[in-house]
């Protein structure tokens, strides 16, 4: 089989739309063609003019902690100027565009809709919208392919989940694009000038290994294809292995009832300054070695729902549980004692029709 060829490697297609061009670049550490080298690094070597790199959550060198804020600043190595869109500014200014002609967006996503890199492109996009600017998109697989969860119901539309979506989507972040433009989800009707250079050498339901850990608390192929099932632990008093060797890939909290593997989360700079449940010693299990494709399962949720004891004080944020999920329905099934069978069947209808709108924007051929 063929190696995936991501679109940050289709200089061919690219280096003819920047040519005489200003640009701005949407990147981070996962942003680099096949041979590792950096897009920016690349662009710079060909002689493109890059006016300055806007920097999503965890920052442009991927360093800082899931929801700390990314600082203004210079990139160390080129000089260029870095700009945050995670904090108090998520959208680029119009001054900020002001140079620029065409803004390149080249992250890699892992499919989950909670997971605020395309909420990042969004709003990108819309800036792009308003102030008339190309906007490209270098496309990436899609390593958690499937599509299942609650569609987000738009009454809970926050960071972490701007689009009426399931919580695992079964798009690529071009498509995904595509997608928003397409169903017009920018603000006051506005379509953003947009085009995709797609993946070469990949479909559907292929699946795909991220050479580059995509943000500092998913660092292999088995923290991510668990993540879509474990962030709702986000909302709850339980860990999910931050702050150490394994986030992500084990589930704990200190009571003994809930498992016989033990951990205790600690300070750890890079990943996590201050875990939960922080120096206690949990109890739980771990994930490390568990079988799973990716696809999402409310199993652990609810079997700590159970096991830990807390009833209602179980979720220690009702709102960020609704925001996740994008619906307070699945907070109150769970509360309800519904199974995961009852639990699915509400989801059904929506994501049957979320299938139909899909199927308008792949670029790539869905053999399932």
């Amino acid at each position: 089989m063929a190696q995936v060829k991501v679109g940050a490697d289709c200089l061919n297609e690219l280096l003819p739309l920047l040519k005489d061009k200003q640009t701005a670049i949407v990147a981070n550490q996962t942003s680099c063609l096949n041979d590792g080298i950096h897009l920016v690094d690349a662009l710079l070597t060909k002689g493109i003019s890059i006016t300055k790199i806007f920097a999503p959550e965890h920052g442009f060198r991927g360093m800082a902690d899931a929801g700390e804020r990314v600082l203004h600043g210079k990139d160390s190595k080129t000089g260029l100027q870095l700009i945050s869109l995670y904090g108090k500014n998520y959208k680029p200014t119009k001054q900020q565009l002001e140079d620029t002609d065409i803004v390149v967006f080249d992250i890699q996503d892992v499919g989950a809709r909670f997971y605020t890199y395309i909420t990042t492109m969004h709003y990108v996009m819309q800036a792009c919208a308003e102030n008339n600017k190309l906007f490209i998109v270098l496309d990436r697989p899609n390593p958690n392919d499937h599509i299942d969860g609650p569609v987000l119901n738009m009454k809970f539309t926050s960071f972490v989940g701007k689009h009426p979506i399931p919580i695992l989507h079964g798009l690529t972040i071009g498509e995904l694009a595509l997608m928003i433009n397409g169903e017009g989800w920018l603000s006051n009707g506005l379509k953003c000038d947009l085009k995709v250079i797609p993946v070469k050498d990949w479909k559907h339901g292929q699946a795909y290994s991220l050479p580059i850990k995509p943000s500092p608390n998913l660092p292999n192929d088995q923290a991510i294809r668990l993540y879509p099932s474990l962030c709702f632990f986000e909302a709850t008093k339980v860990s999910v292995g931050r702050g150490t060797e394994f986030p992500f890939q084990a589930v704990g909290y200190p009571n003994p009832k809930c498992g016989s593997f033990k951990f205790t989360p600690r300070a750890l700079e890079g990943s996590d300054k201050n875990p939960l449940q922080k120096n206690r010693l949990c109890y739980g299990i771990d994930l490390r070695k568990e079988k799973t494709d990716g696809s999402l399962t409310l199993k652990y949720l609810i079997s700590f729902y159970k096991s830990t004891g807390l009833g209602d004080k179980f979720f220690s944020s009702r709102q960020f549980m609704n925001m996740l999920a994008g619906t307070d329905q699945l907070r109150l099934q769970i509360q309800r004692g519904m199974t995961e069978k009852q639990i699915r069947k509400s989801w059904q209808k929506d994501l049957d029709k979320y299938k139909q709108m899909r199927s308008k924007y792949l670029l790539y051929k869905d053999e399932r």
